[in-house]
Formats: C-alpha cells, sequence, structure tokens
C-alpha cells in the first residue's frame, strides 16, 4: 500500500481532476507518482518527517526531494533529535533544513556537533545557538566562523551583543569581517566617534559596515563636508544616510529641499539634526508638506524647523490625527491650541490618553476612528 502523503497527493490530483475539462488520467498519475524509482523514497522519508518530527507538509516535501539517494531515514532521524535536545524548536529546524536540506545528511559527529562545541566553547547556550544558525545553517559547514565570532565579541563586549547582530545577519559568520567590518571600524574610532555608537549601529545595521574602507572614507568626508561633529551621536547615521542613495539621488533630494525652501544653512542644519529625513522618499515629503500647508495653514519655515515630522506616516497617523483634532476644536474642546509638532511627535499611548480618551464620546458622535492613533 502506498504510503499516507501517497495517497493524499493522488486524491488532490484526482479531485483536481473533476475540475478540468480535460480530466487527468490514471496513466499520468502513474507516470507522476510510480515511475521514477528517485522519487518513490522522498515521499517516504516526507511522510517519515511529518510523522515523526511534525514538519508540515510544504517543508517536508522540500526537504524529502533533496534527500531522495538515501535509503533510510536514520542519519536524519539522529541531527533531528540532536538539534531538538539543543533547545531548536520545530520552526527553527524547519527554517534551517528548508534552506539547506542537505544539512540532515551531513555528519554529526564530524561536522555539526565539533561546530556547537566551538559556540559553547565561546559561552554561548543552546537557546543563543537556535537563535543564530536557524538563518544561515552553511554556518556548520565552514570554518571561517571562528575568527569572526572573536572579532563581534571583542567588539561588542557580550554574548547577548553578538545574538543580536547574528539574528539578523547570520552572514557575518561566513564573511571574513578582518578585511570588511574591522577596517571601518578602526577608521571611525580613529575619526573620534564613540565606540557606543558603532556598537549600536554595528547590532542595528550591520551591513553599513561592510563598504569598502576607501568608500567609507569618502563617505565620512561627504558628511564632514556637511558641518557635522564627529563626536555627535548622529554621526553615523548621517554616514548611512548617505551610503543608501547615489550620489546623483542626493543631489536630486537637495534640489526638493531647495524648492520647498530651504536655503543652505536650513539644509545643513535639518541633516546635522535628523540625517534620516534625507532618506525620505521625494514623493512622501511632496505630500506632507502639501497636506499640512493646506490643513493647517502652515509655511516652510515650520518644516525647516520641524523636518522630523516628515518622518511620520500621513495616512496612519497625521490624517488620523488632524481629523482628531478638527473635531475637538469645532467642539471647542481643547483649552489650548495645539502645537502642529506636539502633534506629530506624541506617541500612540500618549495621543490617546490626552485627545481621543476624555472625548470619545464626542470622537464617536463624530464617526471619527479612533483604533491605531
Amino acid at each position: 500500500m502506498a504510503p499516507p502523503i501517497f495517497r493524499t497527493l493522488i486524491s488532490l490530483s484526482l479531485n483536481r481532476s473533476t475540475r478540468l475539462q480535460k480530466p487527468i488520467s490514471c496513466y499520468h498519475i502513474s507516470i507522476a507518482f510510480f515511475s521514477s524509482s528517485t522519487t518513490a523514497p522522498s515521499i517516504d522519508f516526507a511522510d517519515h518527517f511529518i510523522k515523526e518530527h511534525k514538519f508540515s507538509p510544504e517543508v517536508a516535501l522540500k526537504v524529502a526531494s533533496s534527500l531522495n539517494h538515501l535509503k533510510k531515514p536514520d542519519n536524519c532521524d539522529e541531527i533531528l533529535s540532536f538539534l531538538k535536545k539543543n533547545d531548536f524548536s520545530v520552526s527553527q529546524i524547519e527554517l534551517a533544513v528548508k534552506r539547506m536540506p542537505t544539512l540532515l545528511s551531513g555528519s554529526l559527529d564530524k561536522t555539526i556537533q565539533p561546530k556547537f562545541k566551538i559556540f559553547k566553547d565561546f559561552g554561548f547556550s543552546t537557546h543563543d545557538i537556535a537563535d543564530i544558525l536557524p538563518a544561515n545553517p552553511w554556518v556548520l559547514t565552514k570554518s571561517r566562523h571562528i575568527p569572526s565570532i572573536s572579532i563581534l565579541k571583542d567588539v561588542l563586549g557580550s554574548n547577548a551583543a553578538v545574538v543580536k547582530v547574528l539574528k539578523s545577519a547570520s552572514w557575518c559568520l561566513t564573511t571574513n569581517l578582518e578585511t570588511t567590518v574591522v577596517p571601518n571600524i578602526e577608521f571611525l574610532v580613529s575619526c573620534g566617534v564613540g565606540l557606543p555608537q558603532i556598537v549600536r549601529y554595528l547590532i542595528t545595521f550591520p551591513r553599513l559596515f561592510l563598504r569598502k574602507l576607501d568608500y567609507f572614507k569618502h563617505l565620512v568626508k561627504r558628511v564632514d563636508e556637511m558641518g557635522f561633529d564627529r563626536k555627535s551621536n548622529r554621526f553615523i547615521s548621517a554616514v548611512r544616510t548617505l551610503s543608501s542613495m547615489s550620489e546623483e539621488t542626493w543631489e536630486h533630494k537637495l534640489k526638493l529641499f531647495r524648492k520647498l525652501g530651504f536655503s543652505e544653512d536650513d539644509i545643513r542644519a535639518a541633516f546635522r539634526r535628523l540625517p534620516q529625513v534625507f532618506a525620505v522618499s521625494e514623493r512622501k515629503i511632496m505630500e506632507i508638506t502639501e497636506f499640512l500647508v493646506s490643513k493647517r495653514r502652515i509655511d516652510m519655515s515650520f518644516f525647516i524647523k520641524n523636518p522630523e515630522v516628515l518622518l511620520c506616516s500621513l495616512e496612519q497617523k497625521l490624517k488620523p490625527r488632524l481629523m482628531v483634532i478638527e473635531v475637538l476644536e469645532s467642539k471647542d474642546l481643547l483649552r489650548k491650541e495645539l502645537r502642529l509638532r506636539s502633534l506629530c511627535l506624541l506617541s500612540a499611548k500618549q495621543f490617546q490618553e490626552k485627545y481621543v480618551r476624555p472625548y470619545l464620546k464626542e470622537l464617536q458622535e463624530a464617526s471619527v476612528v479612533t483604533v491605531g492613533l
């Protein structure tokens, strides 16, 4: 008798055929599922992964199709049992084997266990390893990750910080950090940039540090030309902003701000105050400025003094909040005039507590949606 997953796939094919003008014949089904001697073991393995290891059918089939050269699942079972004993959840295991199915045909004794030992020798817990490896299981077949771990620990100072980096950028373990990340960090330190700021950005935006040193120096030079203090805690943010666009795009962005009424000094001041504003799309900048100018009768000097407003979501924050304020103003419920900057910068919780909950009845009468403000 065919394995259960065999029967399921055949049943699905037969059901689908009833909805087609030209039914699928039993001959085609036999060709699809029984004629290939290399396909049958894959189906057996898939059924085994679903029953014994709680894999989803999708993952089970994908992994099994890459292991059809194996006759028995014994080696796979040993590796999966080892991962489970080392605090890997089913979802973490699925992620790892979906990305690298051949992980289950590797050697537990010669490859996987020794790599785990390296991580443990560095002080990582099994939970740490389970957080790091699923995104990049190829690490288990490489040797380069040993110096990478040492470098990251030296720079970041703790295993917790290293785990944060590797969860989002596990490629660091298979990249030569000595020729990329290290020179850039050393250069920033020589520029007087504080290590805490470097660590913070290495954790949140690790790819920034993969730039070639010459290009990285060029970015720093451009930031210097904007009048930035290298000791500013926004210095690396400025470097990252410039790295996110071509110089041509940067020039287009400057032209836009000039068109809005920003002088050269205004542009430099805004960049020093909040560099990431210059990474906002031109379309969004125009939509926000046009909307607020028309709704609140403000001039461009407001944006020059408060560039952070351009980071707000027009549809999810500015429009619904202004709708609330307009209702309250129409009913003379506000004790004093609300400053637009405060309206934009209040957290959702603060806005709810100050302008929504006390006036919930009035806002509901005006059919104003108050969720998620």
